[in-house]
């Protein structure tokens, strides 16, 4: 079963209150998503590392629920 936006976005959000996450569907198909996380939590931390810390919130759904998510994620500028 696929994932929709509105859940990964919840999931998100859930283990990094201070998000700012838009998520757009790349193919129509509710599988393939792309997000860009701006968060806080972020500062200090390698791309690596900040990606790590949003696979960490959507709870093992990676390559299952949900098939691809291509990543971007910043922290905050001020």
């Amino acid at each position: 079963m696929a994932m929709d936006a509105a859940t990964i976005e919840r999931l998100i959000k859930e283990g990094l209150p201070d998000a700012q996450v838009t998520i757009e569907d790349l193919r129509g198909d509710g599988d393939h998503y792309a997000a860009h996380v701006v968060s806080a939590a972020f500062r200090g931390k390698s791309r690596v590392q900040q990606h790590q810390l949003v696979y960490q919130t959507l709870r093992g759904r990676m390559g299952s629920e949900l098939h691809a998510l291509a990543l971007q994620t910043s922290a905050p500028e001020n």
